[in-house]
């Protein structure tokens, strides 16, 4: 449309100035002549410079959009740029976390492995210290009958207490069917 507006303008403004040099030659060869002339070209002069007046501002509105544009194609820029760094920073803070959940379960490990180790007795007058939420953790790891071997050392409010968290620690988690599926009646 910008296009057709611009092709009709310069088409206007041909016949315009053709028509200014007809004045011109006019005026040159009878001065008289030049007041009737200069009566009928008033509106056309009028309209180019209407016309030229809306070139001039759809030059400055495309100067503006081209700048819209800039700033756009900036601001994706540098979103991009964003994105990939907190995707790199991401990618960083999982590579800790693993590491550091590594880490502890090496721990644990290790530590489980020690009261693993220790005489029963021993073991148990630590283990009836602890937390039971804490002490189930590490009886859990342990081999059947180390923690049997324990929990026997244990007194029984403490043995029991344990016992307790871990029947119950999975208590809440989702499970399959619980009635058994229907038998199928061979005569059928």
């Amino acid at each position: 449309m910008a296009i057709c507006f611009l092709f009709a303008s310069s088409v206007l403004l041909r016949i315009v100035f053709m028509d200014f040099e007809f004045i011109a030659a006019a005026e040159a060869s009878d001065p008289e002549m030049s007041a009737s002339i200069v009566g009928p070209t008033a509106p056309l002069r009028a309209a180019l410079d209407e016309v030229e007046e809306l070139r001039e501002r759809l030059q400055r509105r495309e100067s503006e959009l081209d700048d819209r544009e800039r700033a756009v194609e900036a601001a994706q820029t540098l979103v991009e740029t964003r994105l990939a760094e907190l995707e790199a920073a991401e990618t960083h803070l999982e590579m800790l976390i693993q590491l550091s959940d590594e880490a502890a379960e090496n721990d644990l490990s290790q530590l489980t492995e020690v009261y693993q180790a220790m005489a029963p007795g021993e073991a148990a007058a630590l283990f009836s210290q602890m937390d039971p939420n804490f002490a189930s953790g590490f009886l859990s790891r342990m081999s059947t009958e180390a923690s049997a071997a324990i929990m026997a050392e244990l007194p029984p409010e403490t043995a029991y207490a344990i016992s307790i968290v871990i029947a119950t620690r999975n208590a809440g988690a989702p499970t399959l069917e619980t009635d058994p599926p229907a038998e199928i009646d061979p005569d059928t």
